[in-house]
């Protein structure tokens, strides 16, 4: 049960009520980090705002998602983890041996995601502060220092999103149940 109201397009504040519109407009449902992030509209806002920002930087749609699913599972976020799971069964179709990896915080086959996915957890463990080693690494690995910035990106998305989940205990959708 959420600590917090999951609001619905009725229920929310008038700043919201818009947002949520789109959302279920573009989803068919209100997922109910939506309707949490709701109770605070300047929240809502940046999420979305920097949801679409994070589609269109410099990493691949697969490794935006090796970013989120390997945040959301570090910071215990099972509602991002089925969430993002959806997304890439649906959207981009993600190789079932790389998703089940990164849902289990395994190693990846692909050595370049795995270096990714390790530059991630770098990132978020030493908040910012990697090694040069580890920079360096990620480097060799043919990312550059703008996919390093996104990465950092990508993870303060993760963050809004895991740790509203994590402090409003937001269900998981019927929806995604599939997908937990």
């Amino acid at each position: 049960m959420s600590l917090f109201t999951i609001h619905t397009i009725d229920s929310a504040p008038e700043q919201s009520q818009e947002a949520l519109k789109a959302v279920k407009q573009n989803n068919g449902f209100i997922p109910n980090l939506i309707g949490v992030l709701a109770n605070a509209p300047t929240a809502l806002e940046t999420y979305r705002t920097v949801g679409e920002i994070n589609q269109r930087n410099s990493l691949s749609p697969t490794e935006r998602e090796v970013v989120q699913i390997t945040a959301a599972v570090e910071n215990g976020c099972a509602f991002c983890v089925a969430g993002h799971t959806a997304i890439s069964i649906k959207k981009i179709q993600m190789p079932d041996e790389l998703l089940q990896a990164l849902r289990k915080a395994s190693p990846i086959p692909d050595e370049k995601l795995n270096i990714l996915a390790q530059f991630t957890l770098a990132v978020m463990h030493n908040k910012g502060n990697v090694t040069e080693a580890q920079f360096n690494e990620f480097l060799a690995a043919g990312y550059t220092q703008q996919n390093a910035l996104d990465v950092v990106l990508g993870v303060s998305l993760a963050s809004l999103c895991n740790y509203a989940n994590n402090l409003a205990r937001t269900p998981i959708n019927p929806e995604l149940q599939a997908f937990a």
